[in-house]
């Protein structure tokens, strides 16, 4: 069993930077990654990290998102720079392992103009 607490988050302006932390316990866990549902619309993945190194992003945050993954503290980290209002939403911290998928509480990141 996987367990994900989540950290970050909050109030910005437009142009201004956050960094989300994901903290997951349990073994085997080979992918983490960040969805979002902003207002009205559906769940997205933004960025996900899978072992050995890829990395991939949601296009609309290529260039300004990065996400890593420390060893062996297992926590993914989600550094999120120049924020638009469109980035508005709840982010949700996502882990994959043989036992299946793993969600976290999800955390509002708000984006003001």
């Amino acid at each position: 069993q996987v367990q994900l607490v989540e950290s970050g988050g909050g109030l910005v302006q437009a142009g201004g930077s956050l960094r989300l932390s994901c903290e997951a316990s349990g073994f085997g866990i080979y992918a983490m990654a960040y969805h979002r549902r902003a207002p009205g619309k559906q769940r997205e993945m933004v960025a996900e990290i899978i072992d050995g190194g890829t990395r991939n992003y949601l296009d609309s945050v290529k260039g300004r998102f990065t996400i890593s993954r420390d060893f062996p503290a297992n926590t993914a980290h989600l550094q999120m720079n120049n924020l638009k209002p469109d980035d508005t939403g709840i982010y949700y911290c996502y882990a994959r392992s043989p036992d299946g998928p793993f969600w976290g509480q999800g955390l509002q990141v708000t984006v003001s103009s």
